[in-house]
């Protein structure tokens, strides 16, 4: 059963928002804001206090029967020592556990990185992989961290509906950035030119088309969302070179990864 109309307005925002030729050729003076890391400088803040992190904890435990809900949140503040009314210090309500979900699940990616492609003897012994493999591995590894929540997204009151809202589109937008950056990142993505954006950019709209596909997909192990996300990534490394400007790279990968969901019923 293909998805609701509710549930693909956030990544169909998401596709047309990263396809707008914002994007500007990085120089040393250029005062355009990017994320990206440091070495020197310390990380920032969390994104969330320490009670809410507790009451978010315990909360996410209830969403594989619960749903990204309300009523998980109340249960979470009850788990974690808190009084129901505690819930209030979550003003954005489900959306926070939402974003606890997508906050975590990206920082989770830095460990398992440092796991699997981490130097030192073992590492030595391999062939180290590149660029583009890591990449696609820990895109990979992302989506599958969905897996035990991949139902509650686009039930009654599904996470991709709730993202979709107005209000919850900037951080959402804001939270692909940051996963595209962190697997390039943690990838060893060294780029200083303009591929820098649209290496972001064309992943960003890989990822979201992938999770929307990743919704519908009920083959083993997701097996069909795998291989979704390995002919995005093989067609837009395959026409980088070919194309004139970042705008249309990821304007590419955009009409290549919807007319692959509408291809498969998925009203977008």
């Amino acid at each position: 059963m293909a998805p609701s109309r509710a549930t693909t307005r956030l990544a169909t925002a998401l596709l047309r928002q990263t396809t707008q030729p914002k994007l500007r050729r990085p120089s040393p003076s250029s005062t355009l804001p990017r994320t990206y890391h440091s070495y020197d400088h310390p990380p920032p803040p969390g994104v969330f206090s320490p009670a809410e992190k507790a009451i978010l904890s315990a909360a996410y435990k209830h969403v594989p029967e619960h749903g990204f809900t309300q009523h998980a949140l109340t249960l979470g503040a009850r788990d974690a020592g808190y009084l129901d009314i505690s819930t209030n210090l979550l003003p954005e309500g489900p959306f926070s556990l939402i974003r606890y979900h997508l906050v975590t699940k990206r920082e989770a990616l830095a460990p398992w990185a440092k796991a699997v492609f981490g130097e030192g003897e073992q590492g030595a012994a391999a062939a180290p992989l590149k660029v583009p493999e890591k990449v696609e591995r820990l895109t990979w590894e992302r989506l599958l961290s969905n897996a035990e929540v991949n139902h509650r997204w686009q039930e009654a009151s599904p996470a991709l509906a709730v993202m979709a809202q107005p209000s919850h589109i900037p951080a959402s937008l804001q939270e692909l950035a940051l996963l595209a950056d962190e697997i390039y990142f943690l990838s060893g993505d060294k780029s200083v030119d303009p591929s820098w954006y649209t290496k972001r950019g064309s992943l960003s709209v890989i990822y979201a088309s992938s999770e929307l596909f990743m919704t519908n997909d009920r083959s083993p192990g997701y097996g069909e969302t795998r291989a979704f996300l390995q002919r995005r990534l093989d067609e837009t490394s395959t026409v980088s070179g070919t194309l004139g400007s970042v705008a249309q790279w990821v304007g590419f990968t955009a009409s290549a990864g919807l007319n692959v969901l509408r291809s498969k019923g998925i009203r977008i």
